[in-house]
């Protein structure tokens, strides 16, 4: 821990702007007890009973009532960062929360208050052993929701559901990490430890349990980041139409004019409580028009960041020469879906197909009129089922890149041990350190091992005050 995280620090922990309550947070730090009940008096004129609501006036340094509110004082370590807090909720005005803030900064200047960073309380927390680090990221991704689906699962991380899963795991390792050590250091044993503890059984368990845990995972990291859906196709094929279908509201302009879309259009939608990112682009083609143009390389960038490229063709005609080009283009590796809009201009009813591409790769076409709305329904679903969704997915909870990255790794340092467990007994020591080396992928998830850089930019993106 570093001195500055024992510093007494203060905040404005409520969202910028006008709103009926506002909050300052004081955390005391190493001053500690004393410091918590200068500043009660400094600012309120009397000691507060701790975890009692106090109303009470906010006081200047000339005695002045700078506004009236509620006071509450939290000792260590029954606290949010498990240090002497002290809050202050008055009204929401900016102007008055900043009177209060300076007030407190003026009142505890002699201890050293001052000003937290972004995520600084939430740091305390976790560093004073309030919060593991999964649980201390769930705090900001509950802010951060930005579905019902997504805020249910960070809540379920916050309340130590992941942590605990990955503690649960790390456990397991450590116990077969006991055997094979008591292999190593005891060799002229006649006793196989490995094989009387069932060390591969135990293993394949762990391994089993890993995969789970990553899946739910990574149903959280969909929740939590979504996907990118770009609309892409020639000009006058409905890619404005069916980001307005997919919307539910007229967000585009639709008309017969080709090139109507010059620039990108974004919006965020749900589908079982996913956040998709559908942004519509400029046609496709070759043109002389310089804001076209402009338009047009684009859409290719976006294309180029896609988790998901939408093809739309006209069903009437399929698939063209110039569709040909387009799709040559498309990155490899991003799921591409093969989009035949205006069905209601056809005899086909829509549907969801797959086909076999000249290169062999298996490609999905939906048909369906994005100006009548039939079979944008299909489209949902297909997209769902690109994603990885599972509908009855009720138990994840909200990951980040970094945990999967983790997960990974412990996967892969799994598998490799054991790939040596079924060696002689010369693996055992590379048995051993896969072993350790899944343990520590493993609790860097929930900060048992980590390094101060990352401590850094994890809390750097909170916002101030928590």
């Amino acid at each position: 821990m570093l001195a500055t995280d024992t510093d007494p620090i203060v905040a404005i922990a409520t969202a910028p702007g006008r709103g009926g309550i506002g909050v300052v947070r004081v955390s005391a730090g190493r001053a500690g007890a004393a410091a918590a009940e200068a500043l009660m008096q400094a600012l309120t004129g009397q000691t507060l009973t701790a975890r009692h609501a106090s109303y009470v006036p906010f006081f200047d340094g000339a005695g002045t009532v700078l506004d009236r509110g509620i006071a509450l004082y939290f000792p260590a370590p029954h606290s949010y960062t498990g240090e002497h807090v002290l809050e202050l909720q008055g009204h929401g005005g900016p102007i008055v929360l900043q009177l209060v803030l300076q007030r407190c900064i003026e009142a505890g200047r002699a201890f050293g208050l001052r000003l937290a960073e972004p995520g600084e309380f939430t740091r305390r927390a976790f560093l004073n052993d309030k919060l593991d680090l999964a649980q201390a990221e769930a705090v900001a991704d509950l802010i951060e929701a930005s579905t019902e689906a997504a805020a249910r699962s960070a809540g379920r991380s916050l309340d130590g559901a992941f942590s605990r899963d990955i503690h649960a795991l790390v456990d397991d390792v450590v116990t077969l990490r006991m055997l094979v050590e008591a292999t190593l250091d005891f060799p002229e044993e006649e006793i196989d430890f490995l094989e009387a503890a069932d060390a591969r059984g135990k293993l394949a368990a762990i391994r089993a349990q890993l995969d789970h845990v990553l899946s739910e995972a990574r149903q959280g990291a969909l929740l939590r980041e979504g996907l990118a859906v770009v609309l892409a196709g020639q000009p006058n094929v409905g890619k404005s139409s069916l980001l307005n279908a997919l919307a539910g509201a007229e967000l585009a302009i639709v008309t017969p004019v080709a090139g109507t879309t010059r620039d990108k259009i974004s919006q965020t939608i749900q589908i079982e409580g996913i956040p998709l990112h559908i942004i519509d682009t400029a046609g496709l083609r070759d043109t002389e028009d310089e804001v076209e143009k402009i338009g047009i390389e684009r859409t290719w960038s976006e294309i180029g960041r896609a988790d998901v490229v939408l093809h739309l063709l006209d069903a009437r005609v399929g698939m063209t020469t110039e569709d040909d080009a387009i799709a040559a283009r498309f990155p490899a590796g991003v799921p591409v879906v093969r989009v035949l809009n205006k069905t209601d201009l056809t005899d086909a009813a829509p549907e969801v197909g797959k086909r076999t591409t000249d290169h062999g790769a298996e490609l999905c076409e939906v048909r369906l009129s994005a100006k009548q709305g039939d079979g944008v329904a299909l489209l949902r679903a297909e997209l769902l089922r690109i994603a990885g969704w599972q509908a009855d997915a009720q138990s994840v909870y909200l990951a980040r890149e970094r945990h999967l990255i983790a997960l990974r790794a412990a996967r892969e340092q799994l598998a490799q041990a054991a790939d040596h467990a079924q060696q002689n007994a010369q693996s055992l020591d590379l048995f051993a350190e896969e072993l350790r080396l899944a343990q520590e992928s493993l609790n860097s998830i929930t900060g048992e091992f980590t390094s101060d850089d990352l401590l850094g930019v994890i809390f750097s993106r909170f916002c101030i005050g928590k």
